[in-house]
């Protein structure tokens, strides 16, 4: 890869302003710091990665331009979504140009007939399901963060979310992309198809790419009929190995298959219940799980939440709490949504990670974690999504290290887990990705002839490195 980048100059300047237009480009401090950061916890306060200059292209063919104009003066090329992403995805590392997604925000077309939406990569993706629920249809694929993240940067990330467990994630709904590839060229691959053999399966190769392969220009969705009918139970557990040991029975033992399976501990329950101003009984739980079950007709949905709710008891549950409204719901999917910000209120230092197992293995990804905890004497703290044994494990400061101290138990700690979860047969991130945050354990913890081909598909499609450099690999 070429990492010897140039620098934009006013001529170069005037070139990307005949793109977009003097209104659709920023080298103002404020719009440069804006796009400097993410919700990435590792970084420090003081740590910032400043763009030389942000654009707003409207459409391909601009993106386009722009990549050419990169490509001819060596300039890195950083793609940008809502800034929401929790590994260092959207952060421009070696300076150069952020591509922001901000014009490219419509919801072209919901497609009754063929059950499909045609979007934009900077629409907010809890919209496509507010337009969608007006024609009775439903994306199921959508991530925790659904109210704030763009469904651009779920597609570069292959995002999951709670229901990943029944639905799966983003990948099982992406039907077709438009995309700009790092030397300029604009692809469409595949389309309104249900199926599709007609040579190599490009389409996916660019999900889940973190955006060092192209530019996304244009998704096409699948949609599903609107859900009507759902209920979720809140489990409590006097520990969380009966909690966790639940997860892999409420998979195999039930006659119905969980939408969600979700693992909160108590801390961040209570923590959760305090920003909110909740205040649903937890003190004499170790963890809960959010179990949710949907579809079918109600009599039928009373079947299974009486056959789920059997199973947690004989697992050991203390209290099993029923909601069955929408706003009861609503009440418990508030709390579990809120835990990150609830945490960084309470606890701003941190270091939260997006480990996934096998299902099976859950129970012993949990007990290790607590078993780090008592041998380094400090506090991790999970949550996450059980069913499909992805669970995010937030390491917390103690007050008694200094800020290097903490740096450096951290990153220790960090070898520990991902070593401890590649053993068990897992990887380091199930739906945040790699991006600059864990591109340093990817590199030891991947096969070799996995990285030999990622970096050769890299070199072919990008053979100057502009695009989003410094993400999963050197």
């Amino acid at each position: 890869m070429h990492l010897k980048y140039g620098k934009v100059t006013a001529e170069i300047r005037a070139e990307l302003e005949a793109v977009v237009g003097a209104k659709n480009i920023w080298i103002n401090e404020e719009k440069l710091e804006s796009c400097s950061r993410d919700e990435t916890t590792t970084l420090r306060i003081d740590e910032h990665f400043m763009p030389e200059v942000v654009l707003a292209p409207e459409d391909a063919e601009q993106v386009s331009a722009i990549l050419k104009i990169a490509n001819k003066y060596l300039l890195p090329v950083t793609p940008r979504g809502g800034g929401t992403g929790l590994s260092g995805g959207a952060l421009p590392v070696f300076g150069g140009l952020v591509l922001s997604d901000e014009r490219m925000n419509r919801i072209l077309e919901i497609d009754e007939k063929n059950l499909a939406a045609v979007v934009q990569p900077g629409v907010i993706t809890g919209d496509i399901n507010t337009a969608a629920a007006e024609k009775d249809l439903a994306y199921v694929g959508y991530p925790m963060s659904l109210l704030s993240c763009h469904i651009g940067g779920n597609v570069a990330e292959n995002a999951g979310g709670g229901s990943a467990v029944k639905y799966g994630v983003t990948m099982r709904y992406v039907l077709g992309l438009e995309a700009v590839l790092p030397t300029g060229e604009i692809v469409r691959l595949g389309g309104k198809l249900m199926k599709d053999v007609t040579g190599y399966s490009l389409k996916e190769l660019l999900i889940g790419s973190e955006g060092t392969l192209g530019y996304i220009t244009e998704i096409t969705l699948r949609l599903q009929p609107l859900i009507r009918n759902r209920a979720a139970l809140l489990a409590q557990f006097p520990s969380s190995a009966k909690a966790v040991a639940a997860v892999p029975r409420m998979m195999t033992q039930g006659s119905v298959l969980p939408s969600s399976i979700e693992y909160i501990d108590s801390y961040c329950f209570q923590k959760a219940c305090s920003y909110l101003n909740e205040s649903l009984p937890c003190d004499s739980v170790e963890a809960v799980l959010l179990i949710e079950v949907d579809g079918g007709t109600e009599e039928a949905l009373d079947s299974d939440l009486e056959s789920a709710g059997t199973i947690l008891a004989v697992e050991g549950a203390s209290e099993i709490y029923v909601a069955d409204t929408r706003s009861s719901r609503e009440r418990i999917w508030a709390l579990r949504r809120s835990i990150d910000e609830a945490l960084r209120v309470t606890d701003p230092i941190q270091t939260d990670e997006d480990i996934v197992v096998p299902v099976s293995q859950i129970s012993a990804l949990v007990e290790g974690l607590h078993e780090l905890e008592r041998r380094h004497g400090l506090r991790i703290v999970n949550f996450g999504h059980a069913g499909d044994g992805n669970m995010h494990s937030t390491l917390l400061k103690p007050q008694r290290l200094s800020t290097e101290e903490w740096e450096s138990l951290s990153t220790e700690l960090e070898w520990e887990i991902f070593r401890l979860v590649d053993s068990m047969g897992g990887v380091i991130s199930g739906e945040h990705g790699i991006g600059s945050k864990r591109k340093k354990y990817f590199m030891e913890l991947c096969p070799e002839t996995k990285l030999l081909m990622m970096r050769k598909i890299k070199e072919a499609l990008d053979p100057n490195g502009i695009m989003n450099p410094g993400k999963i690999f050197d």
